[in-house]
């Protein structure tokens, strides 16, 4: 792997890939390169012999932080088509995260928002350290998190996912916990301690009758969507970006201050 690409991953001895969102500087904030780059590194993976389990962690203080807002505005302004095929991009690879066929354990630290809750819905195994926060943030940017609700659905019910989704209020390791987000919570200096408690937990146990079992339990969750339903999910995910509330929360977001509608939310309140 490369030590400057957005995706770092290797293999070791033991056939367990580690696999690491690589940029620190923006929070590991996803953008078309680290979306390309999970997408390369689930190809390489898909192929690799004596395969495992992989383990997700993110670089730095932070494991993901959602969307790039910066990216996100630069494929707003380009045309229909463009922002599709963002949406497409960013959807499968969270679609064929979930779909990998050994177990995946997600190492989670400091802020998970957006599309990094999508990312530990569709793990197998997600173990959080005690400074984790979370958020499923697109409503404060007038997006919508469209491509990733199966996924949260499955992990967190919908009855969570219509509170947590349409607040986009953030919420902490112990509550992420109680939800069904998170399966264990530890210090967080104990986390990559943790994560190789459960890859030698996989690691005792037979391959092929992990992948069954793993395959099994896939084919009885929620009935998988017909490619109809993902091509919509994944058309309005992206005409909402290029809405014009989505431009007020972009440029809310770049200008450092607030919305629109959260101005106007308090002018109503100081009114009354």
């Amino acid at each position: 792997m490369e030590g400057t690409s957005p995706v770092l991953w290797q293999i070791d001895a033991r056939g367990v890939a580690r696999v690491e969102f690589n940029r620190p500087h923006v929070n590991n904030a996803y953008d078309g390169a680290l979306i390309d780059g999970i997408l390369a590194t689930l190809n390489a993976l898909s192929t690799a012999a004596g395969l495992r389990a992989v383990v997700l962690s993110g670089r730095g203080r932070h494991f993901q932080a959602g969307a790039d807002l910066q990216w996100i505005r630069q494929v707003r302004e380009q045309d229909m088509a463009a922002n599709v095929r963002a949406s497409r991009m960013t959807a499968e690879a969270i679609r064929r995260l979930g779909a990998v066929s050994v177990p995946t354990i997600a190492l989670v630290q400091g802020a998970c928002f957006g599309g990094g809750t999508g990312i530990v819905a569709a793990c197998d195994v997600v173990v959080a350290a005690e400074n984790a926060v979370f958020s499923i943030a697109e409503v404060r940017w007038g997006l919508t998190a469209a491509i990733i609700i199966p996924q949260l659905s499955d992990a967190i019910g919908v009855r969570q996912v219509r509170r947590y989704a349409v607040t986009g209020e953030r919420f902490d390791a112990k509550e992420a916990r109680r939800i069904g987000l998170v399966h264990e919570v530890v210090p967080p200096g104990q986390l990559l301690e943790a994560g190789e408690r459960v890859v030698g937990h996989v690691l005792e146990n037979g391959p092929e009758a992990i992948r069954e079992t793993k395959s099994i339990t896939c084919d009885g969750e929620r009935k998988p969507l017909t490619a109809e339903q993902f091509d919509a999910l994944i058309i309005g995910h992206a005409a909402k970006r290029c809405s014009e509330e989505a431009g007020e929360g972009l440029a809310s977001f770049v200008e450092k201050r607030e919305a629109s509608w959260v101005t106007h939310h308090a002018r109503r309140n100081d009114a009354t």
